[in-house]
């Protein structure tokens, strides 16, 4: 990036980012697109996309035919580094009502559907009080519904991060009540009644700070058809892949790579990926 792009206001260089988006996945991009998305004049979305010629000439030409600027033969991202994760990620959010179909960047949506997930009951007020206390270095005082108690219980406890496991949030934080650190499940936080200053300290959680490596490599038992077809799938190479994750959030990464348990006891087809360096790991397990 030239040093003009760098001082680029930061709205005027999301336009820019936007013009590169619609270039690359739709082939395509003109005025009313920028005025669409983001309220701009006739004149502003004009400056822009001759703006955006300026730093990369060869980028977009116009199509006197259809009225409309289309990408060049020799496109070369600027300023959008091209990504499939952010344009699924897109997909999935429109899918899952996350996102509203005006926010999304993607002018001719394909038909697109996700696999139903249960509706998990993360209350916005407990969210805005666990980052709250997040960003203090806060303690607080949680009614937390747990699986090994039939009744709720009153608990403090100081949350450090958030995570995802791939089907729910939980809050990383200091458990008073068991003198260590644990995962909280946010909706099983009930209430939320007070806060209080701590000392403890997110450096001292060793398992969110420490990570594993999972090598994965396609079950023995496939042809050799079927192994190149998942190490396409995984990204391998040279037979294999090294899969990085926060020690703290192993147990849940083996859970849903299906590594958790024995492979021998699934058909090669439903367990698909076996772990190379499983005694290790399991190490890291205890």
């Amino acid at each position: 990036m030239t040093n003009a792009e760098s001082e680029l206001r930061w709205g005027v260089e999301q336009r820019l980012e936007f013009i590169e988006f619609r270039l690359f996945w739709e082939g395509h991009v003109n005025r009313s697109d920028l005025m669409d998305q983001f309220g701009v004049s006739v004149n502003q979305a004009s400056t822009d996309l001759n703006r955006y010629i300026g730093f990369a000439p060869n980028n977009m030409v116009y199509d006197k035919s259809a009225r409309t600027y289309v990408r060049g033969s020799n496109f070369k991202a600027r300023f959008l580094e091209p990504n499939a994760s952010r344009y699924l990620a897109q997909l999935r959010s429109l899918a899952d009502g996350v996102l509203d179909r005006e926010e999304s960047w993607i002018a001719n949506l394909p038909s697109y559907a996700s696999a139903p997930m249960p509706v998990r009951g993360v209350n916005p007020l407990t969210l805005r009080s666990v980052v709250g206390a997040i960003r203090r270095s806060e303690a607080i005082e949680v009614r937390y519904q747990s699986l090994s108690h039939p009744e709720p219980s009153w608990r403090w406890i100081a949350p450090h991060a958030i995570a995802f496991d791939g089907f729910r949030w939980h809050t990383r934080a200091f458990c008073f009540a068991d003198n260590c650190f644990k995962d909280f499940l946010l909706s099983r936080m009930l209430k939320i009644r007070g806060s209080r200053d701590t000392d403890t300290s997110a450096i001292d959680d060793n398992d969110w700070h420490s990570e594993v490596t999972l090598e994965i490599a396609p079950h023995p038992d496939l042809s050799d058809t079927q192994a190149k077809v998942i190490a396409l799938d995984y990204g391998m190479r040279g037979g294999k892949a090294k899969i990085k994750v926060r020690r703290a959030l192993l147990y849940y990464a083996l859970k849903r790579l299906g590594l958790d348990t024995d492979p021998s006891v699934r058909k090669p087809h439903d367990q698909q990926i076996v772990l190379l360096n499983l005694a290790e790991v399991m190490r890291d397990v205890s």
